[in-house]
């Protein structure tokens, strides 16, 4: 990705929201069903907090009795970044806020999330997959033969009608092969499953 590019461009466009009073027990299992690590805490339409894994497990764990509520869990400071930040500032954000993740919001309004893992993605610095040192998905992200530096659709006649998967990976969604996926909000998805 260019060294410019915007968090609006990187962000995860889908988070999950709870309210104040929401049951912890149930914002955890929300958490889990949605493959989330944090869920944003609204007062109304206002971000108050966000609740993370950590927060939920922490707040569980010493409850006596009567479940948490989601404001007794979170974090009251809600790290914002703007989406027309550069994936640079937005990164100085983050490491100067000591936090994984930032709402991204534009007016006061929520717009997605931005996490570590969606910088590192973004970032200038990331591995390419002609590089030796890439890791297979990083390979499949590019579409490269993992060790080849072969085009993922160059056809198996091509290579001495060799009868290989190594230019196909699984969907992160459905779990199945495929060789055109691509990364769509974090997640290597196959076509059918972008298209969802």
């Amino acid at each position: 990705m260019k060294r410019d590019a915007s968090v609006r461009e990187v962000m995860d466009r889908e988070f999950v929201g709870v309210s104040e009073g929401d049951d912890l027990r149930e914002t955890a299992e929300l958490m889990l069903a949605e493959g989330v690590d944090s869920a944003v805490v609204l007062r109304g339409a206002d971000p108050v907090g966000v609740v993370t894994e950590r927060d939920a497990l922490a707040a569980l764990v010493g409850a006596d009795g009567e479940t948490p509520t989601a404001a007794e869990a979170m974090t009251d400071a809600v790290p914002t970044v703007s989406p027309e930040m550069t994936v640079a500032e937005a990164a100085d954000e983050l490491s100067a806020g000591s936090t994984q993740r930032a709402l991204v919001s534009e007016g006061g309004e929520p717009l997605g999330m931005l996490t570590e893992r969606d910088l590192l993605t973004a970032s200038p610095f990331a591995r390419t997959a002609a590089d030796p040192a890439a890791t297979d998905r990083e390979r499949a992200v590019a579409g490269v033969t993992a060790g080849r530096g072969e085009s993922a659709s160059e056809p198996a006649a091509d290579r001495g009608g060799e009868s290989r998967f190594e230019d196909q990976s699984l969907c992160e969604a459905c779990g199945s092969l495929s060789r055109e996926l691509s990364t769509f909000n974090g997640q290597l998805l196959c076509p059918d499953c972008r298209d969802i």
